[in-house]
């Protein structure tokens, strides 16, 4: 059960994550940032309560769209913004921009451009932590799309077979770019792509903090315990589209207004 002070750092996570991608967005608008950005507004939930049930000295692998991620495991946000805008203090130097962060002093081994890019680097972290001994846990964060990729499939393939300390952490925004993701995606249970390993495999709510930080805690400890991955599909929703400027067209008005209704940081505040 998430405790009365743990709830208080959920919702200061959250709103730093709201407040950076705002600026972020009006620093793109004005053409201060180099190439495509994309936001995660809307899905502080799962970066602040996934990230929150680990440990300092975990690990994490992020996707193209993981700002959220790398504030909530402690990237100073001066540094990140650097990053995002080509700066040399930036954490990659300027060199890496909003898609190729990489802060090691967090535990961070990155965003990723790649559809399911960090899907191997948690689990050959998982491997190495396995291996030396550490008690870590590595989590990777995937979209919805890379449940489509042959590499994932491979990596959860290589984690159960070995026992591997990795939880697998699919924000499932319904959205691959500018396609519905049910379009594109066949069966009818997204958690089948963990169960067919036979891994411990569960739908989250993904606008839910608490939801999103209780099911990760259980996932690690059980991967701590030597018992292996887990697969958690955290239903979310971006409310900004695939990138800084896409307006989003291709999306139902109705849908939109009633996961807006859900948006994470005054569901919290409410509690």
């Amino acid at each position: 059960m998430t405790t009365p002070p743990d709830l208080l750092a959920l919702q200061r996570t959250m709103l730093l994550i709201r407040a950076f991608e705002e600026q972020v967005r009006r620093l793109a608008a004005a053409g201060q940032v180099p190439g495509l950005v994309h936001l995660c507004t809307g899905q502080e939930a799962v970066a602040a309560g996934a990230i929150l049930a680990l440990r300092r000295d975990d690990l994490i692998a992020s996707h193209h769209r993981g700002h959220g991620h790398c504030l909530a495991k402690g990237a100073p946000p001066g540094l990140l913004m650097a990053e995002i805008l080509g700066r040399a203090p930036g954490l990659s130097g300027g060199r890496g921009g909003s898609m190729h962060v990489f802060d090691a002093t967090n535990g961070n081994l990155g965003t990723n451009g790649i559809v399911g890019g960090g899907v191997p680097l948690a689990t050959g972290a998982a491997l190495s932590a396995r291996t030396r001994g550490t008690g870590q846990v590595a989590l990777a964060f995937f979209g919805d799309g890379a449940l489509n990729q042959g590499l994932v499939a491979e990596c959860m393939n290589m984690a159960m077979v070995w026992k591997l300390p990795v939880v697998f952490v699919c924000e499932h925004n319904g959205y691959g770019e500018f396609t519905a993701s049910a379009d594109v995606t066949a069966g009818g249970s997204l958690t089948a792509r963990g169960t067919v390993f036979g891994m411990p495999s569960e739908e989250v709510d993904g606008m839910d903090a608490q939801a999103v930080h209780a099911a990760v805690a259980a996932a690690a400890a059980w991967a701590r315990a030597g018992k292996g991955p887990s697969c958690l599909v955290c239903h979310t929703w971006r409310f900004a589209g695939h990138h800084a400027g896409d307006s989003q067209d291709y999306k139902d008005d109705a849908e939109t207004r009633r996961w807006r209704a859900r948006d994470p940081i005054p569901r919290l505040a409410a509690r």
